[in-house]
């Protein structure tokens, strides 16, 4: 029993440090495109063609000063950050990225998945009210109120993905895509892959729903009040989220790891992370290209876009499942 444990602390610490350090690169690498994006270097500075520089804002943080405002609930203040990060890192417990590699594979993976997801919205939402000043409160009420306008529609578009394989295990979807590259989901399930990644995007904060942090009319929003590691932690999910999210979105729709048969030879967990690291250029691409969309329109294209779309699609496929499965 007690090596049974250690195996899995083990496990599980091997894991958390392996997704640190990819958050590390793929914030170097978004900070390089970016720069390429817009005819600008991106970190130069530190090691050779910038390569330290994750290292440097690690060490920054820890060295900032630790200021915490007077009225703040000083308790919730300091446990929100935290729990924005490790919920968000948890969620790879049962996210495999390979056939038999996984921490855990339960049978009901996918449906775990997404509740773990939906608990990092109270690390956002408890940071924003403990912080006791208006911009951080106002960041956080929109958080609540944008996740209660795509979850829905989310979850109608991973439904669909659901009746497809007749499965909610994650490992048992991928392999119903095993076919071949017209067997995978987002082709099938075009409109309910539109909706997860539309989704997705307001899921991590990101370009163009990063309204929860709006400097434009919020100062900073929700992390206004956070400095050092604190802010580093919020930071650091949004960074965690975001694989979160592309890992999925490869799992359900982009055939996990299985390949065309000429490219068999490679490894099946390669071929995930290739997948992925596409689907995190995506969102990049994204964030560089798109304007933030104004926070009304973005409830409405929640409510009247995303929602019936996901409601169509979900439709389209029970029929089809009923008629020809």
């Amino acid at each position: 029993m007690l090596t049974t444990l250690l195996w899995i602390i083990t496990k599980a610490l091997i894991l958390a440090i392996a997704i640190i350090g990819a958050c590390a690169v793929e914030l170097l690498i978004e900070r390089k495109v970016l720069g390429y994006f817009q005819y600008r270097l991106g970190p130069v500075r530190v090691g050779p063609w910038g390569v330290l520089q994750p290292i440097a804002d690690v060490v920054k943080m820890l060295f900032k000063e630790d200021i915490i405002n007077r009225e703040a609930d000083k308790i919730i203040f300091k446990l929100a950050p935290m729990i924005a990060f490790f919920t968000a890192l948890s969620a790879w417990v049962v996210i495999p990225w390979g056939p038999g590699y996984a921490m855990s594979d339960p049978n009901a993976g996918l449906l775990v998945f997404l509740a773990i997801g939906s608990l990092g919205i109270y690390g956002v939402t408890l940071g924003g009210w403990a912080s006791q000043t208006k911009y951080t409160l106002l960041g956080s009420m929109r958080a609540t109120a944008q996740m209660i306008s795509y979850e829905l529609a989310m979850g109608m578009a991973v439904i669909g993905v659901i009746l497809m394989a007749g499965s909610v295990s994650i490992t048992k979807i991928v392999e119903a895509q095993a076919v071949g590259i017209y067997g995978y989901n987002w082709l099938w399930q075009l409109p309910g892959f539109f909706v997860f990644f539309m989704a997705a995007l307001a899921e991590t904060a990101r370009t163009p729903f990063d309204l929860p942090e709006a400097e434009t009319e919020l100062v900073g929003g929700y992390n206004t009040e956070y400095a050092g590691m604190r802010f580093g932690l919020f930071f650091l999910g949004e960074i965690v989220h975001l694989l979160n999210m592309s890992a999925m979105i490869t799992l359900l729709y982009l055939g996990g790891w299985n390949t065309l048969p000429f490219l068999s030879f490679i490894p099946p967990v390669v071929t995930f992370f290739l997948k992925v690291c596409f689907v995190i250029f995506v969102f990049m691409w994204i964030r560089v290209t798109w304007p933030r969309m104004r926070y009304d329109r973005l409830m409405s294209f929640g409510w009247k876009v995303l929602l019936p779309l996901a409601a169509v699609n979900l439709l389209g496929t029970a029929i089809y499942v009923a008629m020809f499965a």
